[in-house]
């Protein structure tokens, strides 16, 4: 598998980088983990604008999920080729509905299913192209999902967005690549089942058995080295942080 950061800034996007946004691809094919604020415009510079094969959305936070109504558009109106098929799209209850009242002047009450192939996730394993993937309610306001992704052996996990989680130590275990968020710093926020902080992500790595953390989803206004520097403390494995446009192989 090749992961590509698209983008990694929380809660809005940062000057270097747009919101949570990853490109997983393997076997020619193209999966697409959130797409928040600023993310389509960042993923045109590793595929082309119609070339993803799937979407999955950890959950329905703007910075997550926001730039799927831009998608739209350019599913829906593109005049080169005609209309887009459905493109299949995995996302919590209700997703097609937050997005038609995002954007909020769609043709129809349908228009997003014209071009999108919603399929309602939950605690389940199932296929996505050559992917078998796991997902799992994790610890946040709103319906959010981990996942855990599997393909020739090898394993990524990704957080989304979620506090500390039993169900996120199972996606981990011994994962190739943890991709986890931490969002907060250690002892500055601390509120319970919305965000991790450096060390929580570390602890969480260890837990889990992961071979390699990397730390995302860090807030324009957090410093990242002080969070790199918290995870240390808690995890011995290699622990890096997400960039826009770096690239792994798994």
């Amino acid at each position: 598998m090749k992961l590509t950061v698209v983008g990694c800034s929380g809660s809005f996007p940062s000057a270097e980088s747009a919101c949570s946004s990853y490109l997983v691809e393997a076997d020619g094919f193209r999966l697409l983990l959130d797409m928040g604020n600023g993310a389509l415009g960042e993923l045109q510079r590793h595929c082309g604008l119609y070339d993803l094969d799937a979407i999955f959305l950890s959950h329905l936070h703007a910075d997550h999920c926001i730039d799927m109504c831009g998608y739209f558009v350019a599913r829906y109106y593109r005049h080169d080729g005609g209309r887009c098929g459905p493109l299949p799209v995995y996302g919590p209850e209700g997703t097609e509905h937050r997005l038609t009242t995002a954007y909020a002047d769609t043709p129809s009450a349908s228009s997003m299913s014209e071009v999108f192939d919603f399929h309602t996730v939950k605690p389940s394993t199932f296929e996505i192209g050559p992917f078998l993937v796991h997902t799992e309610r994790v610890a946040h306001p709103v319906e959010a999902y981990g996942i855990r992704i599997e393909h020739g052996g090898r394993t990524l996990t990704y957080s989304g967005d979620t506090g500390v989680s039993p169900a996120l130590d199972d996606l981990a275990r011994d994962a190739d690549l943890f991709l986890c968020e931490a969002a907060f710093t250690h002892g500055k926020e601390s509120i319970p089942d919305l965000h991790l902080n450096g060390r929580e992500a570390g602890e969480t790595a260890a837990r889990a058995g992961a071979r390699r953390l990397i730390l995302t989803h860090i807030p324009p206004w957090t410093d990242p080295q002080i969070n790199l520097t918290d995870a240390r403390t808690a995890y011995d494995g290699p622990v890096g942080l997400a960039a826009a446009g770096t690239t792994y192989e798994i």
